[in-house]
C-alpha cells in the first residue's frame, strides 16, 4: 500500500512540474525579431514578460506542453494564454542561444542570454 501512495505522489508532482517552464529557458533573454527590433523576454515558472525598447511590459501566462531532445537539440513547446503555441529551440551546444519559432518552425525571435543577435548571426554559430 505504501508503494502505491509513493507512486501517486511521484506522478502528481511530475504533472505539476511538467506544466511549469523548464529551468533551461527560465530567466532573462535578449531577443531580436525578424525586423531587427530588440526586446527582453523573461520566463518565470508560468509567467512570460516582454519588455520593448520603450520599456512597455506585456505579461502572459503560459504552460509548457512538450519537451523533445534529439541528438542534443532541445525543443520546448509552450502555450501562451490567449496568444498561441510556440517552441523554444536550442540547436547550439550550450543553451545560452536559441530561437523562438511558430508552430510551423518559422523563427520569430533569436534569443541570447548575453547579447542581441540576429537570426543570421546565430546561424553562423551553428
Amino acid at each position: 500500500m505504501n508503494n502505491h501512495r509513493y507512486l501517486i505522489i511521484l506522478l502528481a508532482s511530475m504533472f505539476l512540474v511538467a506544466c511549469s517552464g523548464s529551468t533551461t529557458y527560465r530567466g532573462t533573454w535578449k531577443a531580436v525579431d525578424n525586423e531587427g527590433k530588440k526586446l527582453e523576454i523573461f520566463f518565470d515558472a508560468k509567467l512570460l514578460k516582454l519588455t520593448d525598447n520603450s520599456h512597455q511590459i506585456k505579461e502572459y501566462n503560459y504552460t509548457q506542453n512538450s519537451v523533445n531532445i534529439t541528438n542534443g537539440v532541445e525543443t520546448y513547446g509552450i502555450q501562451i494564454q490567449d496568444v498561441g503555441s510556440y517552441q523554444l529551440y536550442f540547436p547550439f551546444t550550450d543553451e545560452s542561444k536559441g530561437f523562438i519559432t511558430d508552430p510551423n518552425g518559422n523563427v520569430m525571435y533569436t534569443i541570447s542570454r548575453d547579447e542581441y543577435i540576429t537570426q543570421e548571426e546565430a546561424s553562423l554559430l551553428m
